[in-house]
């Protein structure tokens, strides 16, 4: 049997990088994690979901996610990051996975077994995954987009001290509008096999 391993997602909002990790982890056959990691946050800290979502990227309204970690006291966000970071440490020591965001690629920047993707698509690409997916109207999708952006930058820089498309932090960077969810998904989860050896594991 292989070694377990991780695969992180950092992704520019609207380049639809949440459902091509979806779908990788469906391909894999590997566990995919993005808003369970609130859940279990809540569970640690004793906190309900809604509180931990309100103070989190992964809230269920997206808009929240101008505010990554909300706009509470630094003490809670630095509470609730410390608490992901241990949730998160526990998933990858069970079992191969796919985490998207929370600046996973920065805490398992030292995993043996790791492999870290930036998915992102050209302005125009986004504003229109925006509209046709997320139904935002388009002057609505153009201010999502700017205040996200900004958001994830700050919070990247905040906890991991650097940019999250900041290459050398990066082992592959794929424009997600040229093959599209499906196509995009099917290329890196080909590279994810050869990565880790996976078709020779079941061959041999």
């Amino acid at each position: 049997m292989s070694e377990k391993f991780v695969v992180t997602i950092t992704r520019e909002f609207g380049s639809m990088g949440r459902p091509i990790a979806r779908l990788m982890a469906e391909m894999l056959d590997i566990e995919y994690y993005d808003r369970d990691i609130v859940d279990e946050t809540a569970k640690s800290l004793n906190l309900p979901v809604s509180v931990v979502s309100n103070e989190e990227e992964a809230a269920r309204n997206f808009f929240n996610m101008k505010y990554p970690l909300g706009r509470g006291t630094s003490e809670i966000q630095d509470n609730i990051f410390s608490a992901q970071q241990k949730v998160m440490n526990e998933l990858v020591d069970k079992h191969s996975c796919i985490i998207v965001g929370r600046c996973s690629d920065y805490l398992f920047k030292d995993h043996k077994n790791s492999l870290h993707i930036y998915i992102y698509a050209p302005y125009e690409k986004r504003l229109e995954n925006c509209v046709n997916s997320l139904f935002l109207k388009p002057e609505e999708a153009k201010k999502t987009i700017s205040e996200v952006d900004k958001a994830r930058t700050y919070y990247h820089m905040h906890y991991a001290g650097y940019l999250p498309y900041d290459y050398k932090h990066k082992d592959l960077m794929i424009d997600s509008s040229i093959l599209g969810i499906n196509g995009t998904a099917e290329y890196l989860v080909d590279m994810i096999k050869r990565r880790f050896r996976l078709d020779e594991e079941k061959s041999g």
